[in-house]
């Protein structure tokens, strides 16, 4: 194989990639979104500078996300916390932790995208009248959200707002020596998207204690508000916004 086309190859193994070039389609992309009222000390312990805190507000967006037909990625399952904050007068979501079940999502939203992707095992589902998003760390039960079976119809440009909020990623890859070859802040935004339905209704986390998947850690004070969304999204291209090595 000639180094030209090693060059063009977008990711390892060579002959078999991890994951195919995008963009990344996703049909009937479904979001279970819970906004809780935590700790304001214990957000200033997990958000980088330069992004900054309403401490006034100190909130946190679970997010659950089940992505049955996405193009290059196949079906999969998500769940994180997102974190408002502000970038030079931008208000946005600091991406804080991702958990997923599915290999080559993992390996492009670190490698090509900055999301802190970490392999978990995450439903979502309904249950009776209620929708119900779990997550298991190997065998332990993490955190389980529910939430009122499409109760009352949410505003479409409101659930818009909610999904396209930008988003804040810290990017960090190693030198072989262990020190920091890349350390930036990066940004992405999601603009084509179409929603299909949006609604909330009454909703409840609950967060369990866990080493390696530490969501309570930003514990569950006071729940704010919640919604349920169906929609059709390309993801972004991330840009840099923010390099540590070269402001250090």
């Amino acid at each position: 194989m000639l180094k030209s086309e090693i060059s063009t190859k977008i990711t390892m193994p060579l002959t078999s990639p991890a994951f195919p070039k995008g963009p990344y389609k996703f049909h009937n992309r479904e979001y279970l979104n819970i906004v809780y009222r935590t700790n304001a000390d214990d957000l200033l312990k997990v958000v980088p500078e330069p992004l900054a805190l309403d401490l006034n507000e100190p909130l946190v967006r679970f997010e659950m996300m089940f992505m049955p037909d996405s193009s290059g990625l196949g079906s999969y399952t998500e769940c994180g916390q997102a974190i408002p904050v502000n970038f030079n007068g931008v208000k946005g979501d600091y991406l804080h932790m991702m958990y997923l079940d599915n290999h080559p999502a993992i390996a492009v939203g670190r490698e090509f995208s900055s999301y802190p992707k970490k392999l978990g095992y995450p439903k979502l589902f309904v249950d009776s009248d209620t929708l119900v998003g779990t997550l298991d760390y190997g065998k332990l039960r993490v955190l389980t959200a529910t939430m009122g079976y499409k109760h009352q119809p949410l505003d479409i440009n409101e659930a818009r707002n909610e999904i396209c909020r930008p988003n804040f990623m810290l990017k960090i890859i190693p030198n072989y020596d262990g020190t920091q070859r890349i350390c930036e802040l990066v940004s992405a935004q999601i603009t084509d998207i179409t929603i299909h339905e949006a609604w909330t209704g009454p909703a409840r986390l609950q967060l369990f204690d866990h080493a390696m998947a530490p969501f309570n850690d930003l514990p569950v004070k006071e729940i704010i508000s919640c919604s349920h969304i169906v929609t059709d999204l390309i993801l972004p291209t991330p840009n840099v916004i923010y390099d540590y090595l070269k402001n250090n």
